[in-house]
């Protein structure tokens, strides 16, 4: 393919023309992608990247039936949704299918954001109160509603920045948070710590909204609620006037595989009030929606605005979202998220046992998180290794991103059409540099691992570079500098935390 422009001078107008908080992947040396198919991504010279990331391409980068769907429609007709038209209808119904009965009416928009915007908009019109209470470590959206919201984001701005009518549950984190893998009932903890803030909120004379909460911790994380919480808090919730808002932006249309939905994964006897959907709805294409109750969205009318959205549920959004539904159908997309899942997990967990650095291996389906550390015991998260570690990934044609408070997980959220060469591709990659760090600093397991369950590999000459052998230096330099804080490091997924305050990507 024949691009307009060298990749220096792509860098030099971005620099001159797009805003410099809108930030690129490796800062150092970013990736001109120029095309993409299935799992894989291309450069300018060709080169092919396997993406490990990118969870918004759902079904696969370049779908033929996305595209045609698209196509198809646009040749015929595309408008706003204040005429009549079958796909408009036909998705609301095949998509609603999808979920518990109760959630049955749509507002399609555009972005998980303005999902989540009007979600805030529904619960405060059904419930007539303001306050918002969300998780730690949550983010939601870039708008200003949201940004309110999410700690990920406000808390970068310091303390002062939360809004009075916003309050800040702990997340249900087993592993690093409050209540941990050891406690013996850590959903009634975690949402005992959700009833002491309703119950200082109306202390002070204010009223719950709502509660919303990322069905699993992207940004935050990829933290699993554990099982029974949701339903603890939406009692609570409900005790107090308020709603449950779910959101799917990130993990729904059955990543997690055996559920379509996320929330699912706590039991068919919680229902959220209201659903939000973006990402991978589309494929890549730009829409979105909000998915509630009759009675939620009655009271919505009632305010007597009219709601329009000039290109939420347009005729050829709703054909691309039909195309990506029958493709997670025909394809048996959730049987592959799966399959491939569980094999991901289990060579990842086979290398916890081999390398120290692995604290934690969580994740459900084609979710998965893996969390460094330098001490197991302390759990001390493991950031500038993190960082260290994509970017040499990177340089062996594998993308793959580190988030969470302190960026320290290794976040794999694929297209569902990738495989189980895919996975062992990545995590032989890991094991290698993981294997090299060791070498490098002279650390080994304090257990050996029985050979059966570890691929035994011999380090060759040609991966332990210069880049390595100066590796220990590079952290020790890093981490003596960070304190906390690894501002100073320049990386490729810039991050914005309180506990790590610099600026970061939304992957």
């Amino acid at each position: 393919m024949c691009e307009s422009y060298t990749k220096e001078k792509t860098m030099e107008l971005r620099k001159k023309h797009i805003g410099p908080s809108c930030k690129v992947f490796f800062a150092k040396d970013p990736i001109k992608i120029v095309r993409a198919k299935g799992q894989y991504m291309f450069d300018e010279r060709g080169e092919k990247y396997l993406d490990c990331i990118n969870n918004v391409a759902h079904v696969g980068h370049s779908h033929p039936e996305v595209t045609k769907a698209a196509v198809r429609q646009m040749e015929m007709l595309n408008t706003n949704s204040r005429f009549l038209h079958d796909n408009l209808v036909q998705y609301a119904e095949k998509l609603t299918a999808t979920l518990p009965e109760k959630l049955s009416v749509c507002y399609f928009v555009n972005s998980g954001s303005e999902a989540n915007d009007l979600a805030l908009r529904l619960a405060r019109q059904y419930t007539g109160h303001h306050d918002v209470i969300t998780l730690d470590n949550a983010y939601h959206g870039h708008v200003t509603s949201l940004i309110d919201i999410s700690p990920y984001k406000f808390l970068q701005l310091g303390k002062e920045a939360k809004k009075d009518f916003v309050h800040v549950a702990p997340s249900p984190d087993t592993y690093r948070g409050k209540y941990r893998e050891d406690h013996p009932d850590p959903a009634a903890a975690y949402a005992e710590e959700v009833n002491q803030i309703i119950q200082e909120v109306q202390k002070n004379n204010r009223q719950i909204a709502a509660f919303i909460a990322e069905s699993m911790q992207s940004c935050g994380g990829q933290i699993i609620p554990p099982a029974g919480y949701f339903q603890k808090v939406a009692e609570l919730i409900h005790k107090a006037g308020g709603v449950f808002i779910a959101d799917e932006v990130q993990v729904g249309f059955g990543r997690v595989g055996k559920n379509f939905w996320s929330f699912q994964l706590q039991g068919e006897d919680f229902v959220p009030d209201i659903v939000t959907m973006g990402k991978p709805i589309g494929n890549g294409h730009p829409m979105s929606c909000v998915v509630t109750t009759k009675e939620v969205a009655e009271a919505f009318g009632a305010s007597g605005l009219e709601y329009f959205n000039t290109f939420g549920g347009n005729p050829v959004s709703c054909a691309i979202g039909l195309a990506v539904l029958d493709i997670i159908e025909k394809e048996d997309l959730r049987g592959n998220a799966t399959k491939v899942g569980n094999y991901l997990i289990e060579l990842l967990n086979e290398q916890k046992e081999k390398h120290p650095m692995i604290g934690d291996i969580r994740g459900v389906g084609l979710f998965v998180g893996v969390d460094l550390v330098k001490d197991r015991k302390l759990r001390t998260p493991a950031t500038a290794e993190a960082q260290h570690i994509i970017y040499r990934l990177k340089e062996k044609r594998i993308l793959l991103s580190a988030d969470g408070p302190y960026r320290n997980i290794l976040k794999f959220k694929p297209p569902m059409c990738f495989t189980m060469e895919d996975a062992k591709l990545a995590v032989d990659a890991i094991d290698e540099l993981l294997t090299a760090f060791e070498e490098a600093t002279g650390s080994r397991p304090e257990v050996p691992v029985p050979e059966n369950k570890v691929n035994k590999r011999k380090v060759s000459s040609d991966v332990f570079t210069e880049e390595e052998k100066t590796w220990t230096n590079h952290i020790q330099e890093n981490t003596s500098n960070m304190n906390g804080n690894t501002c100073g490091q320049e990386n490729g997924f810039h991050s914005e935390s309180h506990a790590v305050t610099c600026k970061r990507i939304r992957t």
